[in-house]
């Protein structure tokens, strides 16, 4: 399986370009997948650089490790693979004396692998168990949440997370469906949603709702959030950090964080009136794919990257 197979990254030549990469300097890949971004930095750094990337999913270090290229970037001692979530960024970097990083790099989108290994559970195209958890050792999984959440919890996920307007109905379907038989895999779920979808926005809908059962299964916008409040902690001055998102609520998330330094989005201001802010902007408006990219990768339409230097 080939890091091409399991993953294209999204907006990488903008990332890199984005990140100002040093040979010598130290990097994180908070999100490693199929290890595109991670090469791509790897073959900027020198013999004094390091990089670390995280992933929480056991799938991408054995894919890695079926390739020469990382067995010998492990083995050079240049290139550090950590197994876990990217929310514990800071423990994990103190625990290799990582700290402080020249760059941080976070790609939030769901790897090709995921969507396209139907025993994961991810999509609503293929017919598999609803699990959708990235870390398979992890307890929560979709069929649970499906099973065992309040109608009124399901209904608030499926909106806040899913963003769907008739989130309340379809709390009540599923409700009213599991009281008859346990609902465990993709495809009993499609069947349920489907009468409820709009007749032009079906995948649309549904991927929707696998997008807020993703999303509460894996904790996202908690560890989302964690993260970024850590990287302000391990960043030297100077340092960058470049985050990919794919939906309004991490993407707004984000903004905020490197507009003002906080999760709100509260801008703080000196006694001048001054605001007050631990970042620059790199880029003041978004980044988002060409024409190009999404014709030869069209999951790359809904990529939107931002970038962001803590002052000195």
């Amino acid at each position: 399986m080939s890091d091409t197979i399991y993953h294209i990254p999204a907006l990488l030549n903008e990332t890199l370009e984005g990140l100002a990469v040093k040979s010598a300097g130290t990097y994180v890949d908070m999100t490693f997948g199929g290890g595109g971004h991670s090469r791509a930095i790897m073959e900027r750094l020198s013999e004094g650089g390091r990089l670390l990337s995280f992933d929480q999913d056991t799938d991408a270090f054995d894919n890695a490790m079926q390739q020469q290229y990382w067995q010998d970037a492990a083995e050079s001692g240049r290139w550090q693979f950590v197994h876990g979530n990217f929310r514990y960024l800071k423990n994990f970097l103190r625990y290799y004396n990582a700290i402080p990083v020249d760059g941080i790099l976070a790609d939030l989108g769901v790897s090709f692998h995921h969507f396209d290994t139907s025993e994961r559970g991810f999509s609503f195209r293929l017919s598999g168990p609803l699990d959708m958890r990235m870390n398979r050792q992890a307890t929560l999984s979709a069929a649970d949440v499906v099973n065992t959440y309040s109608e009124e919890r399901l209904a608030d996920i499926i909106y806040l997370y899913g963003e769907c307007r008739n989130a309340r109905q379809i709390a009540k379907a599923v409700v009213k469906s599991r009281s008859h038989a346990t609902i465990e895999r993709t495809e009993q779920l499609c069947d349920l949603l489907t009468p409820l979808c709009g007749r032009d926005k079906e995948k649309k809908d549904l991927a929707r709702v696998f997008q807020a059962l993703r999303i509460e299964v894996n904790d996202e916008m908690s560890a989302l959030k964690e993260m970024l409040t850590a990287s302000l902690d391990v960043l030297c001055s100077g340092g960058r950090i470049a985050v990919l998102t794919y939906h309004s609520l991490e993407d707004r998330m984000v903004k905020n964080f490197f507009k003002t330094g906080n999760l709100e989005g509260r801008l703080e201001k000196d006694f001048y009136g001054n605001p007050v802010t631990p970042f620059l902007q790199v880029n003041s408006k978004v980044i988002t794919a060409s024409a190009e990219e999404v014709e030869n990768n069209p999951r790359s339409r809904s990529a939107k990257l931002r970038i962001a230097e803590k002052k000195g």
